[in-house]
């Protein structure tokens, strides 16, 4: 390293390059992607094991299309569609998928030990399972870190 060259400090490095808008940018959409995995999880499931279970297959494809519509929102550059209400909308939107995959967990957990809904869940597919508890941890994470950030701290993000 030359003699001219200035060092600067990593946060101000990401300061002057918008790393820390771009990163909370970045959780939105790994939170959205996440959302869309749990509802393709609950969806491949009601094809495979779940389509003939009186309420839980009609509960598993409400999950994918909620989980789809929230997705896909999340994913839209709702601050420029609502103009003045974007940020709510937005708000919105994330404390939904939040609050979904919150359930989902909830409720896959009780399916395992009580029955829920005259259902108790077998276990025919660990495969399944693992993923949907891991897409739905990594959606609350993700929305989680954007909601604290973007909402309760006042950051500044990029708009869609």
């Amino acid at each position: 390293m030359s003699a001219t060259t200035k060092v600067r400090p990593l946060g101000s490095t990401l300061r002057a390059r918008g790393g820390r808008r771009t990163l909370w940018l970045a959780a939105r959409a790994l939170g959205a992607l996440s959302l869309l995995a749990v509802g393709a999880v609950h969806l491949q499931q009601y094809f495979k094991l779940y389509s003939d279970v009186p309420t839980i297959g009609t509960l598993f494809v409400l999950n994918f299309v909620s989980a789809t519509i929230v997705g896909l929102g999340l994913l839209a550059p709702v601050e420029r569609l609502f103009g003045r209400l974007g940020g709510a909308v937005l708000a919105l939107l994330t404390i939904a998928g939040i609050a979904q995959a919150a359930t989902a967990f909830v409720f896959l957990y009780i399916s395992e030990r009580t029955p829920l809904f005259g259902f108790i869940e077998p276990g025919y597919d660990p495969t399944a399972i693992t993923t949907a508890r891991i897409t739905e941890v990594a959606t609350v994470a993700f929305l989680g870190a954007f909601l604290v950030v973007r909402f309760l701290r006042r950051a500044p993000t990029l708009r869609w």
